[in-house]
């Protein structure tokens, strides 16, 4: 087991939550999409409201892809 991967159990385990359910993959792909495409600090609160969305009821594929579409057609930083 990586560190990543400890570190993910363990957060989940103390916040009873159920690591079967996690895409670690698409959330860090989310993330990186709004570092690059938005900005760097976008990361970190755009994985937020990935998760609170999917805490609501939206489906985790449904709300990334919208998140990854609209980071896609964010304008360039001039």
């Amino acid at each position: 087991m990586n560190t990543l991967e400890s570190w993910t159990e363990t957060v989940c385990a103390e916040l009873g939550l159920d690591p079967a359910v996690l895409d670690t993959r698409m959330i860090l792909d989310v993330a990186r999409d709004a570092a690059h495409q938005v900005a760097r600090p976008a990361a970190p609160l755009t994985a937020y409201l990935l998760g609170v969305a999917v805490g609501r009821g939206q489906a985790l594929d449904g709300a990334a892809g919208q998140v990854t579409d609209l980071a896609a057609r964010w304008p360039a930083p001039e």
